[in-house]
């Protein structure tokens, strides 16, 4: 797992790092020291702490002025023992939502399992979201099924035209304003 990094093509666009308003402002990547774990597998240095033992995050786009955020996430999903969705919840999606953030992308990809429990904090970040949406994309099939499963398709939008397999090769707006677009016409808007 120490050979999967964050997305870095769009740093161009947006650094956490740099932006005032990110819970992950100020931080300093140290990329010769591995210390992060998830069950004892080192991670790279890029992903950041949210709270969970086993699920991390990226925050590789936010434009506050238009609310999108864009996330990638390493890990296990494990809401049944680590609550992970409180953590994300809490702990980041709360801090950018006062910024006005309401549209969030979920990078999936290196999500390697799923572990659901209760729906509450799913049903609280998409009742927060009020105009907005939350979409999922890249995340595997069988993680799909399990969140399926608990019902958290009733608050992430996956797959059919939102799946966009390409998504690296677009602008970070681009991105964004295609999954929009995409939400709008499923929902009928």
């Amino acid at each position: 797992m120490h050979n999967i990094e964050p997305y870095s093509g769009w740093l161009k666009y947006y650094d956490s790092a740099s932006d005032i308003l990110s819970p992950f402002y100020g931080k300093e990547y140290n990329y010769d020291l591995y210390s992060d774990t998830i069950y004892g597998y080192y991670i790279d240095p890029g992903w950041d702490y949210i709270g969970s033992e086993t699920l991390y995050v990226k925050m590789l786009f936010v434009d506050y002025d238009h609310g999108y955020a864009v996330l990638e996430f390493i890990g296990e999903w494990n809401d049944a023992v680590h609550n992970d969705v409180m953590f994300l919840k809490r702990n980041l999606v709360d801090e950018i939502q006062l910024e006005g953030v309401n549209k969030y992308i979920l990078i999936g990809e290196n999500v390697l399992n799923f572990h659901g429990s209760d729906d509450s904090y799913y049903e609280e970040w998409l009742e927060d979201v009020e105009d907005g949406w939350i979409v999922g994309i890249g995340f595997r099939d069988f993680v799909i099924d399990e969140m399926n499963n608990y019902n958290v398709d009733g608050y992430i939008n996956f797959g059919g035209p939102l799946e966009i397999t390409n998504w690296r090769t677009l602008k970070p707006m681009t991105l964004c304003q295609r999954v929009d677009e995409l939400v709008m016409r499923r929902l009928g808007m």
